[in-house]
Formats: C-alpha cells, structure tokens, sequence
C-alpha cells in the first residue's frame, strides 16, 4: 500500500521513521515515541483521533502487505513495537468502554456449565440487542449513486483484504474452533480459486462503479472511525490473549451479516446494477447463513468449552464490533441525510 498522506504531528513523525532504515532513526524514533505518549494522553476520543488511528493502521499495515518503499525489517522493530502498544493500550480501554455501554446490562452465563450451544445463544441474543441505524435498509430504500460509491469507499479498507485479519487467530486455536475458522476462512478466500475470493468479488463490484479497486486506494478519503473498524481487528488478531476477541468479533460478523447484505445488494439493484457488481453481496446472504451456525457453535462455542475463561473476550469481541459498527452507521447516515459527504475527500472516478 501506498504511504498515505499525514493527518497530524504523529502520522507526520512516523512517515518520516519508516523513510529510514531501522538502524538510522534511533533520534527519530525516541521522537516519536514522547510524541506518541502526548498524543494518546491528550486526546478526548481516540477511537475518533484522525492521526492516531491513521498511524495505528499503518503500523498495523506492516505485518499485512507492507508499506511502498518502507524496509520489511520494520515490522518486527522492538522501537516501534513500543509505539504501537503504548497506541494500542488507550485504544483497547476505550474499546473495551464502548463494547461494554453496547451491551448495556447483558448478563454474562455461569462461566463453568456453559455449552457451545448457550455460546451461539448467547451471542445471538446480543446481536438481537443492536439498536443501532440500519445503514443496510437506507442503502436498500434511499442511497444514491453517489452514497453507494461513498459506501463502498467506506468498506474498501477492510473488504479488499477481507479474512486476512481473522486468519491470524488459527495458528492460535486447536480441535473443533481451529477446523471451525478453517472451513470460514476457506470460503473467505475462495475455496482455492482466487478469482472466488470475496475479496475479489469486492473489488469487482468497486470496479462497476468506477473506483479504484487497489487496496488502500481510498485511506486518504475515510475518516478515523472507518480505521478504527480495521484496526480493531488488528488489535484483536496480533495479540494472542486476545484471541477470544478475535473469535467474537467473527462470530458475531456472520451472525449478523447475512440479511444486510440482502439489502446492500437491493439497493445496487434499485440503481439498475446487475450481478456483476451484486455478486459480493448476493454471495454473502447465502455463505453468512451457514457460516453463523459454524462461527457461533463450533467457534465460539468450541473456544469457550475449551477455555472458559475466555467467555468474557469473545463477549467483548462482538460487541466491539457492534459499537463501532453503529457509530460508523450514524456518521455515514447523519452525513447523507444533512445533504454532505461522509469521506474527508473527494473521490474521483478511476481512470
């Protein structure tokens, strides 16, 4: 991906870090570390702080695909490692904050009975909870054009490397939950056949609407909270003890997935689009419907029976995700209603 441009003093001192090669910015990175530290102490959101989740997005980016012209050494840094956890600590609290008022008064089960099966109960009954704006249904019934290229924009960040955040959990489970997010994961990518890929098919539908397919085309377009839903997903798939989280967050993705993708794909319709741009959806309400089953049950459930004590991390796993998922919706829906964009930019047509 393409070194994005800077969004404030961080992101600024950052870029100018990972311009150098790891053993020639020990002055730069001591810099950047105080910078870090004022940053994350002085901000009021940091869910919503443009330069901190744009810098947490590309150090994050290192362990992905890799930033243009920034040396592969930097991934593995222990100086900048040190920047991104003192990020990533305020970052999981506030996450950790807006996870727990979405769930409000939901009671967690007794810890030591509880079966796979109360599991998938459990989580859908938390995804009954979402009360949040239904983007889906304003995409179905009122979305423009020009709202449904701003949609997409939106959701290019995650979708057009789609799975690869989830993947990382498998290495870190065994038995029925590891086979579980196997037999997910497979579909994600296609079953083998790269063309297959959702995240192919995503890109095809960005194609049909005359946008840049290539990933991270539009990081300079969306705003913080657009980052924030990726880089929960980092947080929770490079962080070992958070591999409940990561198994919630996926959980609770297919639990509530498949009816919103009918709508999204009902309002690409609406616009005259045909299967070539609602493919990706269309195949979402049906693979989503029987991913649930095997992402509740066999992974959720399975990692909890397994190790119960990680109940209360796949509980914070898919209501972090909810959380953000509502707040992202406001923004978008808030924005369109007031007759304004919801990207910091413009975007154009690709050539």
């Amino acid at each position: 991906m393409r070194i994005p441009d800077t969004r404030g003093p961080l992101t600024s001192a950052l870029f100018t870090v990972l311009a150098q090669a790891p053993g020639a910015a020990g002055t730069e990175l001591d810099r950047l570390y105080r910078l870090a530290a004022r940053q994350v102490a002085g901000t009021g959101d940091i869910i919503g702080d443009e330069d901190i989740q744009l810098a947490l997005f590309c150090l994050y980016e290192l362990h992905y695909s890799g930033l243009d012209s920034v040396s592969d050494n930097w991934e593995w840094e222990p100086a900048l490692i040190r920047v991104r956890q003192l990020v990533e600590e305020p970052f999981e609290a506030a996450l950790r904050a807006a996870a727990h008022q979405a769930a409000g008064d939901f009671e967690l089960p007794d810890r030591g009975a509880i079966t796979s099966d109360e599991v998938a109960d459990v989580l859908f009954g938390l995804a009954a909870m979402d009360t949040g704006p239904s983007l889906s249904r304003y995409v179905a019934r009122k979305a423009s054009l020009e709202q449904l290229r701003e949609f997409l924009v939106h959701k290019s960040v995650y979708q057009l490397k789609e799975a690869d955040p989830h993947t990382w959990a498998i290495p870190r489970l065994s038995g029925r939950p590891k086979a579980a997010l196997v037999e997910i994961q497979a579909d994600e990518y296609g079953g083998g056949r790269p063309e297959r890929m959702h995240s192919a098919l995503f890109a095809r539908t960005m194609r049909g609407l005359g946008l840049d397919d290539r990933y991270g085309a539009y990081v300079d377009a969306v705003p913080a909270v657009s980052l924030a839903t990726v880089n929960l997903m980092s947080l929770c798939g490079l962080n070992r003890r958070l591999r409940g989280a990561i198994t919630g967050h996926l959980a609770i993705y297919e639990m509530t997935s498949s009816q919103p993708n009918r709508f999204y794909g009902n309002g690409f319709r609406r616009h005259g689009f045909g299967a070539e741009v609602t493919h990706y959806f269309d195949e979402h309400v049906e693979a989503d419907a029987v991913h649930e089953q095997i992402a509740g049950r066999d992974l959720a459930g399975g990692l909890v029976e397994a190790e119960p004590h990680l109940l209360a991390d796949v509980l914070f796993g898919a209501s972090a995700v909810m959380a953000l998922d509502s707040r992202l919706s406001t923004h978008l829906m808030s924005s369109w209603e007031a007759g304004a964009s919801s990207l910091r930019t413009a975007v154009a047509a690709a050539a």
